[in-house]
């Protein structure tokens, strides 16, 4: 399990995220939302280990984040933020191979060519990764995580993705979210941020609600995505709909139209 008591995190005297307590099992694709700046950006470095807590404590596995060493915690969790850059000219299977640094005892080649190929990069593999589209840099990024938790582990592990889709399309979306889900059978809990709210309805197992720092809720998608609890978190009239496919569509609902309105027309 993946734990976080009571973390809280200060930036410039303010308070980004206050004492939030959160637990993820493996076999659950967690999604967190929130409108813009309400801390989970943050919250998602509290998690994964790249911020320090003001307040709190996060455990992996019962282990305290704070006394695992580097290659403890990269054989149990793997992080992918929102940006990616590099300095060096890497190719795109160099960029892949660095998720080999947790260490295995099968083939690295052999698991890279198997997540690259998951996330439908095989074929950049010798393109270099500054020439790739933003797109391709996610996926690419995306196979060099799943390298590092490719073969399936006794011991539950975690997946952290900061807007792991923003850059795709829509097809690549969606291939990307199915693959994600299928990696709960490896005994990994996946959580992510994203932006899309009718992705995240019709992927996502449980939801966190996060604003201004404060945690709002943690449950399932269903009982975390209602038209109250999604307008109260953005501040704006939500409907959740269902279509006739079955597929859940979440949309924002214009407000009437004011004399302010008008005056722009």
């Amino acid at each position: 399990m993946l734990e976080a008591k009571g973390i809280s995190a200060r930036l410039g005297g303010r308070t980004i995220v206050h004492q939030v307590n959160l637990r993820f099992t493996p076999g659950k694709f967690s999604v967190i939302l929130g409108p813009n700046g309400a801390g989970k950006s943050t919250l998602f470095g509290l998690l994964s280990g790249d911020q320090a807590c003001a307040k709190g404590e996060v455990l992996y596995n019962a282990q305290p984040l704070r006394g695992l060493k580097p290659k403890a915690l990269a054989r149990v969790r793997a992080v992918m933020p929102q940006h990616s850059t590099l300095t060096f000219p890497f190719r795109a299977q160099e960029v892949v191979e660095l998720g080999l640094l947790a260490g295995d005892s099968r083939s690295g080649q052999e698991r890279v060519e198997e997540a690259m190929e998951a996330c439908q990069v095989l074929h950049l593999r010798d393109k270099f990764y500054n020439q790739l589209s933003g797109g391709e840099r996610q996926r690419v990024q995306l196979a060099r995580v799943l390298t590092q938790l490719w073969d399936p582990q006794p011991f539950p592990r975690y997946l952290l993705l900061d807007e792991p889709i923003s850059s795709m399309d829509i097809a690549q979306q969606h291939h990307v979210l199915h693959l994600l889900k299928r990696l709960r059978q490896r005994n990994i809990a996946v959580i992510a941020i994203l932006h899309d709210l009718s992705l995240a309805a019709n992927y996502a197992d449980e939801v966190v609600l996060l604003k201004a720092g404060e945690l709002q809720g943690q449950g399932s998608t269903a009982e975390m995505m209602t038209n109250a609890r999604l307008a109260n978190l953005f501040d704006h009239p939500i409907e959740v709909r269902r279509q006739d496919f079955g597929m859940l569509s979440v949309h924002s609902v214009p407000h009437p139209v004011t004399n302010w309105n008008k005056n722009l027309a």
